[in-house]
């Protein structure tokens, strides 16, 4: 097997962990591009990504265009002239001029099991729909989102618990490895892409904030699986009058009477809400600016009372 020449394109941890597992082969990565640094925290510090970070320590050459589809970054891919282009979480839909650079091709992994949750935030989606597995592919890149033709993949199984966080770490595990077969059988000249069925696909769109408004009238276990969906970001949230209440651990328990987001119980160990069918047994939660409190010591400092009734939102479409 000959090693490839790679550039690869990525931003987040989810990508870092796939380029730290690169590293580790005998494939060249003659390039590492990501998104520039961006503003953090609350004093706004400018920082550099995680992949960034991950290619400096390795003493790889970093590129950080605003503009991938800008000729003059195009020109700076050509003269490096890669076998493959190595795409994972980069931020941008590639354009066909920067897709035809790299002599093999364009490869892309995907934290789903496509044509399934093609989109931005499918770990994220396939929690919140309460799939049961989910997994990782690569695919060669074509011009649309997700819809190039199959190459490998790899289930992994979505445990009850498993918040977007947890599961973001497995799959990133997962598709590290998955990736790395994948530019071994492309070297070894022993792989074919399959072309998705487009019509089983479905979608994961970019989650925002306010997609996080818990809707008390769906069933107590969709409001389980939300809110372990939308942990740690964009964070499952309520009102109680004024206050806006993130919701940061719950689980499902039994009917209950009482009409959606009424407050059924406070007792030491859970502050439990009527929902559409059972209730939610908050046991963790934090009050905006506040800290994370476990809901026994929440409700110590808290005016909160059976009877009172928590913010009903439309909620979350799905």
């Amino acid at each position: 097997m000959k090693p490839l020449g790679i550039v690869f394109m990525g931003t987040p941890d989810f990508a870092a962990v796939c380029l730290d597992r690169l590293c580790q082969t005998d494939h060249r990565i003659d390039a590492v591009v990501c998104q520039p640094d961006r503003p953090k925290g609350r004093g706004r510090v400018l920082t550099g990504p995680e992949v960034k970070v991950k290619a400096l320590e390795k003493g790889l050459t970093v590129l950080q265009p605003e503009k991938p589809h800008h000729v003059d970054f195009i020109n700076q891919i050509k003269i490096l002239a890669p076998d493959l282009l190595v795409v994972v979480a980069y931020g941008h839909i590639l354009c066909p001029a920067l897709l035809a650079v790299p002599a093999i091709g364009a490869v892309n992994l995907h934290a789903s099991l496509l044509p399934r949750y093609r989109g931005p935030a499918p770990i994220q989606w396939a929690i919140i729909n309460g799939e049961t597995v989910t997994g990782a592919t690569t695919m060669w890149m074509d011009r649309g989102m997700d819809t190039g033709d199959l190459l490998l993949s790899c289930p992994v199984p979505i445990d009850p618990q498993d918040t977007a966080a947890t599961l973001h770490d497995r799959l990133a595990i997962a598709g590290a490895e998955l990736l790395v077969e994948t530019i071994d059988t492309i070297a070894a000249d022993r792989v074919e892409g399959r072309p998705q069925d487009h019509d089983q696909a479905t979608f994961a769109p970019m989650l925002k904030k306010s997609d996080g408004l818990i809707d008390w009238h769906r069933p107590a276990n969709a409001l389980d699986a939300f809110v372990r969906g939308m942990t740690p970001w964009p964070g499952a949230f309520t009102h109680w009058g004024q206050k806006r209440l993130r919701i940061l651990q719950a689980r499902p328990i039994g009917e209950r009477g009482g009409a959606p987001g009424t407050v059924l119980e406070v007792a030491e160990g859970a502050l439990v809400v009527a929902a559409g069918q059972g209730a939610l047994a908050i046991t963790e939660i934090q009050e905006a600016s506040g800290k994370r409190l476990s809901a026994k010591d929440y409700l110590r400092g808290s005016a909160l009372q059976p009877g009172e009734i928590l913010g009903i939102g439309d909620g979350l479409k799905t």
